[in-house]
């Protein structure tokens, strides 16, 4: 039969006069105690070191609306004022014409009032885009990426299409934190160089008319393309949105419904070269884009495939942009 435990008993006495004393080892002390020791006249007990309290950083409301305070609570250097389209496309959330677009249908609001074109902001700003908070910085040291696309005929350069065709973003590499920006546009059934980046800032320097970049097409015309035609293209023919002309024209071989052209131009509005061709009478049956201003399409880029520049080439390219452009506003393109 197993012994009856019996419960432990609480001891009466609660006090701490009978608790045995800790020994203190003073070989371990630290510096600091044994000069308030030192200090200390005999009998009397040491006062406690002091403890130190750290102020809690203040509570910012999270990333997107720290604004102009750090995490530790001290202020960021003041920024100064900013074009509300100029951050965002620095964000890398569109360019910047496409920016100016959603501030004039009212997609964007600044402290709950709806954004207006021309507006300025500062960090404490808060920007919405349709109704979620969007979080943007005023200066960035990182190298925004820069690809090459050799875009086959078929593809749309836009995102969303009603028509379900197949679009050129589908074949871009995945990024986090942004997205790519196509560098002007290329139409549904031309094919050749079309440039994506991840920043809408030069995104917007890439096809600024200061900048006096040259597209460069590979042409097949149907129609006989005389001297006189050539001329009128070279000297400069009347579209409906305004006077266009090549800068250069170049019969590049061919007969019959295989003739071929180089032409080479330094804006892109929307279907222009085909326009040209029309206006004196001939039919564009293939379009390629072979060259954008430093930008060659590469002989071994196959069609539907990506080329990434790499951070060297991305920084020298951004580099010559700064010495040539002027600030303008950027137009809508389309080959």
């Amino acid at each position: 039969m197993k012994p009856k435990r019996t419960p432990l008993r609480q001891s009466k006495s609660t006090g701490s006069e009978n608790r045995p004393e800790k020994p203190v080892d003073r070989n371990n002390e630290s510096p600091r105690g044994r000069a308030l020791r030192r200090d200390v006249p005999e009998g009397q007990s040491a006062p406690a070191a002091p403890v130190s309290r750290r102020k809690p950083a203040p509570n910012t409301g999270g990333r997107a609306n720290r604004g102009s305070i750090a995490r530790d609570g001290r202020p960021l250097a003041e920024a100064k004022p900013e074009r509300l389209q100029k951050v965002l496309a620095q964000a890398g959330i569109g360019s910047r014409r496409e920016m100016e677009e959603w501030i004039t249908v009212g997609r964007i609001s600044v402290n709950g009032v709806t954004a207006q074109i021309g507006q300025s902001v500062v960090p404490t700003d808060k920007i919405k885009i349709g109704g979620r908070l969007v979080n943007v910085r005023f200066t960035t040291t990182k190298t925004p990426r820069v690809v090459m696309y050799h875009k086959p005929e078929g593809e749309i350069v836009s995102r969303d299409d009603p028509e379900g065709r197949p679009s050129v973003f589908n074949a871009l590499p995945r990024i986090r934190g942004g997205r790519w920006i196509a560098v002007g546009r290329l139409d549904f059934n031309t094919s050749g160089l079309l440039l994506f980046t991840t920043s809408g800032e030069l995104a917007n320097k890439l096809t600024h008319p200061s900048s006096e970049l040259v597209r460069d097409y590979a042409v097949r015309v149907l129609g006989d393309l005389t001297l006189k035609a050539q001329q009128q293209l070279l000297s400069g023919i009347e579209l409906e949105d305004g006077p266009a002309s090549f800068s250069s024209l170049a019969d590049a071989g061919g007969e019959g419904a295989n003739h071929w052209y180089r032409v080479t131009l330094f804006e892109g509005r929307n279907r222009e070269v085909r326009r040209m061709f029309e206006a004196v009478g001939c039919t564009v049956s293939r379009l390629i884009r072979v060259r954008y201003g430093p930008f060659n399409l590469p002989p071994q880029l196959k069609r539907g495939r990506v080329h990434e520049l790499d951070e060297l080439e991305v920084k020298a390219l951004m580099r010559e942009l700064e010495k040539m452009i002027k600030p303008a506003e950027m137009p809508l393109e389309s080959a």
